[in-house]
This record gives C-alpha cells, structure tokens and sequence, in this order.
C-alpha cells in the first residue's frame, strides 16, 4: 500500500513536494494544511486530497502516515514535535528553527519518537554530487585536502523575504555549509566568514548581507571555502571542486541543453544555465523523497537526520557571528 502523506503548507516548495509525490507509486497525498484554506484547498484539489487549517486534525486521520513540512520556518518545531507524538515520519523543510536552543529541545524530545525524521537538504541527493561523494570515500582523489563550493543566485529575493529568512547565512548559505561538512568527511572546528552588501542596497537596510565568503577547517587540517551571491546575471550558479593528494574534481553548471553551438561568434556557445534551484535540483528532490519513503517504509534512519539540520546550523551561526565580529569563531 502507497503511504499517505500530509503536506504542511501550499506554498511553492508546498506544490514541489505534491507533484513529485503524485508522481511516484510509492505514496499519494491524503491532506494539504495551511494557515491559507484556499491555498490548501487548491493544492488538494490538485493532488486528490483534502484540505484543511487545522493541525492536529490533520494528523488525527488514519490514513496519514507521514508528512512533509513546507510551512514557515517559525511552525516548524511545532509541526515536528506534534507529528511525532502521532507517529508520523517526518520530511522537514531547512531548517528546524533559527534559534539553537529550540532545536535543541525540539531534538531532545525527538528521541522519545520511533519515527524517521529528515531534514530537507536536497543538494546531497543530486547525483552528480552524490557521485563525487562517492568518489570521494573510494580513495579516487586520495586525502581531501581543499574544497571550494560557488552557490549564486540568479537575482535577490524580495526584501520582504529577507526580514523573516533568518539572514543570508541561516537562509542560503547553509545548504552549503551540510554540502561541506558532508564532503570534508569531518566537523569544521573553525569558521571564519566575510558579508558584503553589494546587490541590493534595501538587503543592506535590513542588515542583512547579499555577498559572502565563508571559511572552514577541520581537525586534520583539510580546508573548505565556500562563496555565495544573490546575484548571478548568468542564471544559477552551481559549482563544486574537491581537491586531493591524488588528483582533484569538479562539478560543472546545467545548462537548460546540452547543445552547444559553433559559428563566427563563438568558438562553442552554450544555452542558458538552468534558472533557479527548482530546476537544476528537480531529479535530487525526488531522490531526496525516495530516501525518506524508503526510512518511512523500512522505519529506519533517513540520510539527512535532525542532527544533520542541527550541526548545519550551527555552522551558520557561526558564520554569522563571525561576519558580524571579524573574529574566527572556534567550535
């Protein structure tokens, strides 16, 4: 039997999740929630479910097995801890809060749950990356020694988004700084990180920055840099290089073709990059829900836990902290 799962919130990442989940055998949508009944009503409409504004009679129907968190970052902790307590396997939205110390709490109780609990750091399951990580733990490369990760976007969001994100680090950089510390192979024990603003001078007058260069060392020495950009005029900028004792990869951009083009004006042309992470992590998002239907079926552990979620932000922190003092910050 398909595994009934409850969508909480019918926002754009919301209508990501339902039709990837719509188009797998393995699991159908039965609820869609929000604050917004008719967005609910809409996605459920869409999607053969019901809909409702109501969480915990949402969770109370026996056909909900699971559910995906989709709603605003400050719901999350709520929504985690009241799925729980049902029973219901878990696939949250990045991250688990912006305040440590609630995702502490919300973890501390998570271990009295015998449910799959995933954090939604998608960028693990693209396979390319996936492959390089491969590569990586075979020895391919040798002993990692650097690596650097280029993640730009295509244009700054709205300031309005902005003053809720949690700040450039918290909201963007983090996807990052898991990518790192999943690479590196060990925890950073320091962080050292620059903000600029140079995009969109109404980021700057949230006091938030646009521009960032963030720097990791673990243990053993090995070295991550990580820069980022709200602004990429080319279109979305994803690129990862691991370098090692033993030769080095690198990750490339999508563009929306393969096809280049050969004339009088250019040697080799190729199409546009792939706009925004909607596209260019379209087929890790579903891999991503493979790997928690899988936990959910099996009961185990998913790839990504709510540890992963916590460390990552942690990192961030620090991040921030560091942008903000010009002071490495030791963990």
């Amino acid at each position: 039997m398909s595994i009934g799962i409850c969508i909480f919130g019918a926002g754009r990442i919301g209508k990501l999740h339902a039709a990837n989940i719509l188009a797998t055998s393995r699991a159908r949508v039965v609820s869609v929630v929000d604050v917004n009944l008719d967005a609910a009503t809409a996605l459920a409409a869409a999607s053969g479910a019901r809909a409702g504004t109501n969480v915990e009679e949402a969770l109370a129907f026996d056909d909900v097995d699971a559910v995906v968190i989709c709603a605003p970052t400050n719901l999350h902790v709520h929504l985690i801890l009241a799925s729980a307590r049902m029973g219901k396997g878990i696939l949250c939205e990045k991250p688990i809060d912006l305040d440590m110390m609630r995702v502490d709490a919300c973890l501390s109780e998570m271990e009295r749950y015998a449910v799959p609990f995933a954090v939604g750091f998608n960028r693990r399951f693209d396979p390319t990356i996936a492959r390089m990580k491969r590569s990586i733990d075979e020895g391919e490369i040798g002993n990692v020694e650097i690596l650097i990760i280029t993640s730009r976007d295509p244009a700054p969001p709205p300031v309005e988004y902005v003053s809720t994100s949690g700040g450039y680090f918290r909201d963007s950089t983090i996807h990052d700084l898991d990518l790192a510390r999943w690479m590196l192979g060990e925890e950073p024990i320091s962080v050292s990180a620059f903000g600029s603003n140079l995009v969109d001078p109404e980021i700057g007058e949230e006091g938030d920055f646009d521009t960032a260069i963030t720097s990791l060392r673990t243990a053993t020495g090995r070295l991550c840099q990580i820069n980022n950009s709200r602004r990429a005029t080319y279109g979305f900028d994803q690129r990862v290089e691991v370098f090692g004792s033993a030769g080095m990869m690198q990750t490339m951009n999508q563009p929306e073709t393969g096809l280049l083009r050969f004339g009088t004006g250019a040697t080799a042309a190729q199409d546009p990059l792939k706009n925004f992470f909607l596209e260019r992590y379209e087929e890790s998002f579903r891999k991503e829900l493979d790997d928690f239907l899988d936990a959910v079926e099996a009961g185990h552990a998913p790839a990504v836990t709510g540890e992963d979620g916590r460390q990552a932000l942690k990192l961030a922190d620090a991040a921030e902290l560091s942008a903000r003092t010009g002071k490495t910050i030791a963990l």
